[in-house]
């Protein structure tokens, strides 16, 4: 199953890298959303999550669920829907003004 869920990160690395490379600017947005779903992916699976008992402490358990990489897990993927939204007002922004997402359009000129 590790294997199974460390090749999906692959995956959205990947398709994730390739959209960020992209020349319109909502690609690059959705780009940042499957990095970003591929590190919360990939680190969940190198925690190596068990089953077990709460994580709280009682006399006679021997085995408990540990409860950082659920946490910090859920930490970032609320930084990422943050950091998304700010990306797609920026995007929807910078098309209403210049009336382009091709990135190649919005660099300019030289003589500009």
């Amino acid at each position: 199953m590790e294997i199974i869920m460390t090749g999906l990160a692959s995956i959205l690395f990947g398709a994730g890298i390739y959209n960020l490379l992209q020349k319109q600017l909502l690609r690059i947005v959705v780009g940042t959303v499957l990095v970003s779903h591929g590190a919360h992916l990939y680190f969940l699976t190198m925690a190596q999550l068990k089953r077990g008992a709460p994580p709280l402490v009682v006399d006679g358990v021997t085995e408990y669920t540990d409860p950082l990489p659920q946490a910090l897990v859920l930490t970032a993927i609320v930084i990422a829907f943050g950091v998304t939204s700010f990306l797609l007002v920026l995007a929807y922004r910078t098309y209403t003004v210049n009336e382009t997402d091709n990135m190649e359009e919005l660099r300019g000129s030289d003589h500009e």
